[in-house]
């Protein structure tokens, strides 16, 4: 236990201010108006980074002509800021939480598949257990979770790591793949097409995600891969609500996960085109900080996840 006393920032006396500091420096980049954040004098605030950027013996901000850019240095301190400001500000929520009668919270970010089948049914059997149990769920793609679980604002992520993230700081736990499939409302005339393949689908009007997203990238590369044009005629949004209110009263297609397609026939929503398409996204998983214990109410919800995950992906978590 002694040497937890002896980290650099306890040594160095490293105050909660200049955490805040950093952050509204980076938000700001300008003194003037960081002091005015902050509700100190613009002395008092190049003060206190002149303290943090001796106490760690490298400069933290560029000084520019109109206002100041984070260096590589300030780059990392600033990441870690908002992670340590993001876990004080949890703790005082987990603490208000057990205080009003609750067992604590967990904040949960899901892509589409995952979002609609694995978490509410955690959901639901966790709240038979742990009816206080404070939940928060945001349903969004990889490239949009990915930020708020590094910043601290996700305490489980249910996705992919981008290629281009440094995963050292993550621990992944792969679930299962993601097959997509072309799917339409209920009564549409290529219901009735015998023999229905790409070819007759790729002039109609398609509701799909933003072009880049990796998604759109493999639907692109399935029709390309038997010789045919990706879609011209197409809607772009990551919405579900707009993607299946479009699709129930038009006649335009969509491409979504096959989970997903298949919760939303089991209602007589959409219906899936017998078409077979070459086309399925990378494996999704549980995904957390590796250097950020879960809080109580996390750790309950995870162990839900996985047992959920168990019975519908036949995932061999430890639960």
């Amino acid at each position: 236990m002694a040497g937890n006393y002896g980290n650099w920032f306890i040594r160095s006396r490293l105050k909660t201010r200049q955490l805040l500091l950093l952050v509204a420096l980076d938000e700001e980049r300008n003194i003037h108006r960081t002091a005015e954040a902050l509700m100190m004098t613009q002395p008092a605030v190049s003060k206190l980074l002149k303290e943090l950027e001796d106490m760690l013996e490298v400069p933290l901000f560029e000084r520019l002509p109109r206002g100041m850019r984070p260096t590589w240095y300030g780059e990392i301190m600033i990441r870690h800021a908002r992670m340590v400001l993001s876990s004080l500000n949890q703790a005082h929520e987990e603490i208000h939480a057990l205080k009003a009668g609750q067992v604590g919270q967990v904040r949960i970010g899901a892509i589409t598949d995952p979002g609609t089948q694995l978490v509410p049914r955690a959901i639901a059997r966790i709240k038979q257990q742990y009816p206080l149990l404070d939940i928060n769920v945001t349903i969004d793609t990889s490239d949009m979770l990915q930020p708020r679980l590094m910043a601290g604002k996700l305490d489980i992520m249910i996705g992919r790591i981008l290629q281009q993230q440094d995963k050292s700081s993550l621990v992944y736990e792969a679930i299962a793949e993601e097959p997509i499939s072309i799917v339409c409302r209920p009564g549409h005339p290529l219901l009735n097409v015998a023999g229905l393949g790409l070819r007759d689908v790729f002039s109609a009007g398609w509701i799909l995600t933003p072009a880049g997203s990796v998604l759109r990238h493999r639907i692109d590369m399935g029709f390309r891969q038997q010789n045919i044009d990706p879609p011209s005629n197409v809607v772009e949004t990551v919405s579900q609500l707009v993607t299946t209110t479009l699709l129930e009263s038009t006649d335009m297609l969509s491409a979504i996960a096959t989970r997903v397609a298949e919760h939303y026939s089991r209602y007589g929503m959409l219906r899936v085109l017998p078409i077979n398409f070459p086309c399925k996204m990378d494996e999704f998983g549980f995904i957390t900080l590796r250097d950020q214990q879960l809080s109580p109410g996390a750790v309950l919800m995870m162990r839900t996840l996985r047992e959920v995950a168990n019975e519908l992906y036949g995932s061999s978590f430890t639960v």
